[in-house]
């Protein structure tokens, strides 16, 4: 039976303190140039401060000509490394372990952000999405030989700047989930097809960020259970996967699920009790490496009872971090603890038919722990709507509020 304060030797043979992890939650808190801002720095020391054993950070770009929303982070060279160490300091006190999650969006990045967008196949989102999101174009077999690189680069940068280890964004619908979705890869080459041409990408980019950190560096992936829409990735497709993750010696393989086309991540986040943690079990069984399962927790018996009945080795807590930095603390301690997380609404149909009207209210909430402000669930949401609409200008606003709906 494993408990939440039990420590976790991973594969590459860096042991965490216990088997909590904060989940990646966006921050936007990139500056002009993609630095991480200071305010980084002092939220992540707050929830270092708070006990949980790995802290996944919102992503972080590989390419500065690829991003997914405004305020994006981006490692793709040493310019800004010191301010990277310095996240990396203060989000690894107590003990903590700091972790990189590197992404790129393909062509899930909001229409005007990227002067071009780029995916497996040039295969338009759905209808109702194409307002939303370009038709991207095709990348060629040497630019996604170049993306592999990138990745490995930047990881090899986090490496450098101190942090504990890195993520590969695998979820969610960004550029190696498409690849891994036979809705949106639809190549004919060795990239595409069968389910071993389309997870050659995410198979390669592993290596080749495995080789550029060495065998004692952390490398985690976070993978969807399922699209949850006709025709995309699948849960066999999945647990397929996971195996070959697991052959692979991969440290952590994070399960959600969902893409912007059926946000299931965005309404897990609604629900109690752990949405994937079924599916989490199987994975677990075939993986042979440990397994997270993220979202939906939000008292301390279904985090307890995750681990203690086998859905998990690690349980990944998100929102409940934000309203409460000690949560994880809490629980360590033995407290029953919950969390409320409610939908917030307006009253304007505009605004509460968006997933950015909570997206808002929770980078508005992190910025205020930044400065040491105490967030309580429920809060109005159009005072922290109109403090980000006046951070990020309307611009920015109105197109990741259509990339959502």
């Amino acid at each position: 039976m494993i408990h939440p304060a039990d420590p976790l030797t991973l594969p590459c043979g860096v042991t965490v303190k216990n088997r909590l992890l904060k989940g990646a939650m966006s921050e936007a808190l990139g500056t002009r140039d993609h630095a991480p801002r200071p305010e980084l720095s002092a939220l992540y020391a707050r929830w270092a401060q708070g006990g949980t054993g790995i802290l996944l950070t919102g992503n972080v770009m590989v390419d500065a000509h690829a991003l997914g929303e405004p305020g994006n982070v981006v490692l793709e060279d040493e310019q800004h490394l010191a301010e990277f160490h310095g996240w990396a300091m203060q989000g690894s006190r107590e003990g903590a372990a700091l972790w990189m999650q590197l992404n790129h969006p393909g062509k899930q990045a909001p229409r005007g952000l990227n002067a071009q967008t780029v995916a497996p196949s040039a295969v338009p989102f759905g209808k109702g999405m194409e307002r939303a999101f370009a038709t991207p174009r095709e990348l060629t077999v040497s630019e996604i030989h170049e993306l592999s690189a990138r990745f490995a680069h930047s990881a090899r940068l986090a490496q450098r700047a101190g942090f504990g280890g890195v993520q590969l964004h695998g979820a969610h619908g960004y550029l190696i989930s498409q690849f891994l979705s036979p809705r949106h890869n639809v190549r004919q080459d060795e990239y595409g097809g069968t389910l071993a041409g389309r997870m050659r990408f995410l198979l390669e980019t592993f290596d080749a960020v495995r080789a550029a950190v060495g065998p004692r560096f952390p490398v985690s992936v976070k993978l969807n259970s399922s699209d949850f829409v006709r025709g995309g990735f699948s849960e066999d497709d999945s647990l397929s996967v996971v195996q070959a993750l697991g052959e692979r010696g991969c440290d952590l393989i994070e399960i959600s699920g969902g893409t912007y086309e059926k946000p299931m991540m965005m309404v897990n986040e609604r629900e109690r009790g752990g949405f994937f943690a079924d599916f989490s079990r199987w994975a677990r069984a075939v993986a042979g490496v440990p397994v997270c399962v993220t979202g939906g927790f939000r008292d301390s018996d279904t985090v307890r009872g995750a681990l203690a009945t086998g859905a998990a080795d690690v349980v990944g807590l998100g929102r409940p971090l934000v309203t409460d930095p000690h949560f994880s603390a809490r629980l360590l301690r033995g407290e029953e603890v919950c969390s409320e997380v409610r939908p917030l609404k307006t009253g304007l149909g505009l605004l509460d038919g968006s997933g950015y009207l909570e997206i808002a209210w929770y980078e508005d909430a992190m910025r205020r722990l930044a400065r040491g402000e105490q967030v309580r669930a429920g809060e109005a949401p159009l005072p922290a709507l109109a403090r980000m609409s006046a951070e990020t200008g309307l611009a920015a606003v109105f197109r990741r509020r259509r990339a959502l709906i």
